[in-house]
């Protein structure tokens, strides 16, 4: 079974080794069947403290780490 890997912003960084990353996908509306942004925002290990707010980082599924944290930061993809 392959992890999950995910592109998103980080919108927060004011937690310790610790940010949260915005992640927009598109999915239909069941009834209206129009095209809907729909956000999800995970919190992600920083081990570093290297991301800033506004970054685009990809995350990756790991095991929990605290109550909320069970993604880690793989990689800055571009800088703020």
């Amino acid at each position: 079974m392959s992890k999950k890997i995910y592109t998103g912003k980080v919108v927060s960084d004011k937690m310790d080794k610790t940010v949260v990353v915005a992640v927009t996908r598109l999915v239909q509306h069941p009834v209206f069947k129009k095209t809907v942004k729909k956000v999800t925002r995970f919190k992600a290990h920083d081990e570093e403290n290297k991301c800033k707010t506004g970054d685009m980082v990809s995350v990756v599924e790991m095991r929990p780490i605290s109550k909320d944290k069970r993604w880690k930061v793989i990689s800055i993809l571009e800088e703020a």
